[in-house]
């Protein structure tokens, strides 16, 4: 460990400390005195609000209600906040409502013009994909300060152009495909709901019902997810199906490898038949066998539909 990763890593150790000694950092650090004093000067010099309690007892304290330095960066790690930053460029609400061209002025801010030059022609030969977000959420930061708050919330939703109102309270916000979605437990039918966030149109506390642990909402999907009569499949497909399956699956079900054969096991509640059927009609030939019968055949419904629509 050089010495600029070794301040770094120190300045981690001692953020929560009011006080330390000497041999504090030597062990940790496995460092002798000299290189310690060295270490702590250099800790002086970059801002850092420590003083010397001299006598018997003497140790380093740090001033209280002082904020510490910032945490000093590799340039790989400069390198890799810089183009997960560049990510959210494609969305077009998120929970911040910050500006990227204002975080990457600040970034440039702090690493030399050489470095901003290399990030520069890094930004025109390194792209990470991502689906461009056109639908403003309006919402979206409260949807998320009310799951983090446990809190219960009214939400006023917009459904083949009709207002609906729920009480749900959020515990999962996710993106996919251009949209940002949130998942709440509804009060009023006792199950998860997913709600598309551009199309909540208000939002508003309510106390109708006693707000539930986060901790309640982390179980498995079989738990939160599943309902009486639900009906369980197994889907054996091909490799290049497991790489479909890692682009898109869903909480109920989950990807198996069994003696050199990948398995998709899952469940699909009364109602949903139709529309596990049409996701998994996307795998077309990587799908090797499906159970139960009744799925197979319904797949087939829906392809010899489409044939003839297409006829």
């Amino acid at each position: 460990m050089n010495k600029s990763e070794r301040l770094s890593d120190m300045i981690m150790f001692l953020k929560d400390k009011s006080a330390f000694r000497l041999k504090d950092i030597m062990e940790r650090f496995e460092i002798s005195k000299s290189t310690a004093l060295r270490d702590v000067q250099s800790l002086e010099r970059m801002g850092l609000p420590i003083y010397s309690k001299q006598g018997r007892n003497g140790h380093y304290g740090i001033l209280k209600n002082r904020l510490l330095s910032p945490i000093l960066f590799t340039m790989d790690e400069v390198f890799a906040l810089y183009f997960s930053m560049l990510t959210l460029e494609a969305y077009e609400s998120t929970p911040f409502h910050l500006s990227v061209e204002q975080l990457k002025t600040k970034f440039e801010t702090c690493i030399s013009s050489d470095n901003i030059s290399l990030l520069h022609r890094m930004e025109q030969v390194f792209c990470l994909g991502s689906i461009r977000h056109f639908n403003h959420c309006h919402f979206l930061k409260d949807i998320l300060q009310y799951a983090i708050e446990e809190k219960v919330c009214e939400v006023v939703y917009r459904k083949k152009d009709m207002d609906r109102s729920y009480v749900v309270q959020f515990f999962d916000i996710t993106s996919a495909y251009g949209q940002w979605y949130a998942t709440g437990y509804n009060f009023g039918t006792h199950a998860p709901q997913v709600f598309r966030c551009d199309k909540v149109t208000e939002l508003k506390e309510s106390f109708l019902y006693q707000a539930k642990p986060l901790e309640e909402f982390q179980r498995k999907a079989d738990h939160l997810y599943k309902k009486p009569g639900a009906i369980e499949f197994e889907v054996a497909i091909s490799n290049k199906g497991a790489d479909l399956f890692y682009k898109e699956h869903y909480p109920s079900m989950e990807l198996f490898l069994e003696n050199g054969q990948y398995m998709i096991r899952g469940f699909y509640n009364p109602g949903e038949e139709s529309f596990i059927a049409h996701y998994l009609t996307s795998y077309g030939e990587n799908i090797e066998s499906i159970k139960p019968d009744a799925l197979k055949k319904l797949m087939v419904e829906q392809l010899e539909s489409l044939i003839r629509h297409l006829h």
